[in-house]
């Protein structure tokens, strides 16, 4: 009896030695709940590639962007009192009557149902810029444009990275360039509150920063010019300098940025 009862603990250890080598490889191969198999159960194929439920996400947000962003970018021209935040404003109406043409010429041609009027949030954004005036209306316009660009800007290079959808992808190379553009227009209004932003995201982080260290010293040496190896070739020439005098490329200087309306420019 003692002979059997250890030859059964025996197999049990053997057993059990085997059902821990062969699990990580069954889990291995069961791909059921994995973020490969959500990405798969939720594409859907077209005539111009694969479409995801990012894509399809991506291309909700920029039709929304333009219900909301249009009308509020045709305020500022109409209440703005300085020429930089009408200027900021005509750059968004220009921008989104672009970008939703092209929204709606995807959305049709994917066969995405696209939205009629912004989220709540959106239209709560619009009435809030309504109810303000003078240099607190152009300081909210900065700042709640300015907020909501940076968001989908993350966006925009998330699907342009990932994307085997050629629409989709022409539509966020398309929005790559008016967003950055829109983002620098209200930059240049002078009244954007980066440490609110830099607050706001450091807040929903939810890991820790992983740069270098802060440096211990006031002097800090510049970093070593990379040289290409024996035998490289150079086929491309270095940006020329920028002319001389020209304050185009510094931002400082804008005459326009702070005149009232009415004024001389």
């Amino acid at each position: 009896m003692r002979r059997i009862n250890g030859t059964s603990l025996i197999l049990l250890a053997i057993a059990a030695t085997v059902g821990v080598l062969i699990f990580p490889i069954w889990a291995y191969e069961d791909r059921s709940g994995t973020g490969l198999a959500n990405l798969e159960a939720e594409t859907v194929s077209t005539d111009w590639g694969p479409l995801t439920a990012t894509d399809r996400d991506f291309l909700v947000k920029v039709r929304l962007a333009g219900l909301w962003e249009l009308p509020a970018g045709q305020q500022a021209i109409e209440r703005a009192p300085t020429r930089a935040v009408r200027d900021a404003g005509d750059h968004l109406v220009v921008g989104h009557t672009d970008l939703d043409r092209r929204a709606r010429d995807v959305g049709a041609k994917l066969g995405v149902e696209l939205p009629n009027q912004p989220t709540s949030q959106q239209q709560g954004w619009l009435k809030e810029l309504t109810a303000a005036e003078g240099t607190e209306y152009q300081r909210k316009f900065a700042n709640i444009l300015r907020v909501a660009h940076g968001k989908v800007f993350g966006l925009i290079a998330q699907v342009r990275h990932n994307t085997r959808n050629t629409l989709i992808r022409e539509l966020a190379d398309a929005a790559n360039v008016t967003v950055l553009d829109h983002i620098t227009m209200l930059e240049k209004t002078g009244m954007v509150d980066f440490d609110a932003i830099a607050a706001e995201e450091a807040g929903a982080a939810t890991a820790s920063p992983s740069g270098p260290p802060p440096p211990s010293s006031s002097v800090i040496p510049s970093p070593v010019p990379v040289q290409p190896g024996p035998g490289a070739s150079v086929t491309s020439r270095p940006s020329a300098a920028p002319p001389a005098g020209d304050g185009g490329a510094t931002g400082g200087g804008n005459a326009d940025g702070g005149q009232p309306a009415g004024s001389a420019p």
